[in-house]
């Protein structure tokens, strides 16, 4: 059983330091729209590298976050009913709920991989004037859904424990145990 602990802490340790990471994208792309105003207003030359960099950049974040977001419950929910509801219920509906998940980050993954993949086959470039490279964004697609997926199967083992009972060792919360840092 401490195994299995140390995997779901690892992964969601793992999440949790890709989504430290990842935002700071958002301070490049906030430099980079500034540097494309200065280039555009003051120099009178805009860029266009600038607003595709912050392009691709958002890009990436948005798909390598999701695995922090749901380490840290940030999604988006509906709860009108669901946060009155006692914990052990939430579990016995999320374990319910995660059916569609799996569908769709799975989907994600599956064709994500085969979009990474052509891009790497060739090599493919945006085609625009700066011509960067695109396949190491396509390439955070499948990487993106493999953390949510692995994700999504620690949350969905906290779901039955919680369903089923199970205390979590060392007298924590499921919640305590998992964002533990050492």
């Amino acid at each position: 059983m401490r195994a299995l602990h140390a995997s779901l802490r690892g992964i969601s340790r793992l999440n949790d330091w890709l989504g430290r990471l990842v935002s700071y994208f958002i301070l490049l792309i906030f430099l980079l729209l500034i540097a494309e105003v200065g280039f555009r207003y003051f120099a009178g030359k805009p860029q266009i590298w600038t607003n595709e960099l912050s392009q691709m950049l958002f890009g990436a974040y948005a798909v390598l976050s999701g695995g922090y977001l749901l380490v840290h419950r940030a999604h988006v929910n509906v709860d009108i009913f669901y946060g009155r509801f006692p914990r052990r219920v939430q579990a016995y509906i999320d374990i319910l709920t995660s059916i569609l998940f799996f569908v769709f980050v799975g989907a994600l993954l599956y064709f994500g991989s085969s979009f990474a993949y052509e891009s790497i086959e060739f090599w493919e470039r945006s085609q625009s004037a700066w011509n960067p490279p695109l396949w190491p964004v396509k390439l955070t697609v499948p990487i993106g859904a493999g953390l949510l997926l692995l994700q999504g199967l620690v949350k969905l083992v906290q779901d039955i424990c919680i369903a089923l009972g199970v205390s979590p060792p060392e007298g924590k919360s499921w919640d305590e145990l998992l964002e533990d840092r050492p």
